[in-house]
């Protein structure tokens, strides 16, 4: 059973590994139907510059593939996902449409990937951040797994830190987490902290994203250490 905690005055469940990936297991069969064209101008944004960049991509949360025909035929993407029902569709939209820039589709937790240190030149994590146990944890392995000079590209819904938003989403807030996401606990303050406490690692740009404006497409950058000195 899931704990329930306390968090800026509101009682609401506790996220665990578990609860995430049997609502995506569930969200498999209609993710691309709902959230397919809700979410594409963040997609294509993402997917831009992810191209530009090139080489080796990591992309966490590949859910259902949806993004890997985006990709520029030159970039070599391994993706990976916490449901294996989702990983499913994606393998099967691989072979569907002969995606032949696809190193690989594994299932992995966000918190503890099996890559060695600076495999990657960009880790892209499409709405993924709300949706894990530990955020910080995470963007700790997405930023250890990206080469010196590679970037970390993440689109993440920004919630509010005061006002009538913030208390909706409170409220809000015990529904959605029992569909794999969670809404408040996501201000622009929490990312700042982690990268204030982060190694080696710059913002380069975070840029609103529809809907609603409710979305940042943010990149940062990991520091080479000579650099850096």
């Amino acid at each position: 059973m899931a704990e329930i905690i306390k968090l800026d005055g509101a009682t609401q469940l506790d996220f665990n590994r578990e609860m995430v990936e049997q609502a995506y297991d569930r969200w498999a069969p209609i993710y691309d139907l709902v959230f397919g064209g809700v979410f594409s101008k963040g997609r294509d944004a993402a997917i831009q510059a992810t191209n530009k960049i090139g080489g080796r991509v990591l992309e966490v949360g590949v859910g259902t593939g949806i993004s890997l025909p985006l990709y520029a035929p030159h970039v070599r993407i391994f993706g990976t996902d916490i449901s294996e029902a989702m990983l499913n569709k994606a393998k099967q939209r691989v072979a569907d449409l002969r995606l032949k820039n696809i190193e690989g589709l594994a299932v992995m937790d966000a918190e503890k990937l099996e890559f060695p240190d600076d495999s990657f030149d960009v880790v892209m994590a499409q709405y993924v951040v709300t949706a894990v146990p530990n955020p910080e944890v995470a963007l700790d392995e997405f930023a250890r797994v990206l080469r010196p000079g590679g970037e970390l590209i993440i689109l993440t819904r920004v919630s509010a830190d005061a006002g009538m938003r913030r208390f909706i989403e409170q409220q809000l807030q015990p529904v959605v987490r029992r569909l794999g996401f969670r809404t408040a606990e996501f201000a622009w303050s929490r990312y700042t902290r982690w990268l204030a406490g982060a190694t080696r690692v710059e913002l380069v740009e975070r840029r609103l994203i529809p809907p609603l404006g409710h979305f940042s497409l943010v990149r940062f950058r990991k520091i080479d250490a000579a650099a850096a000195a």
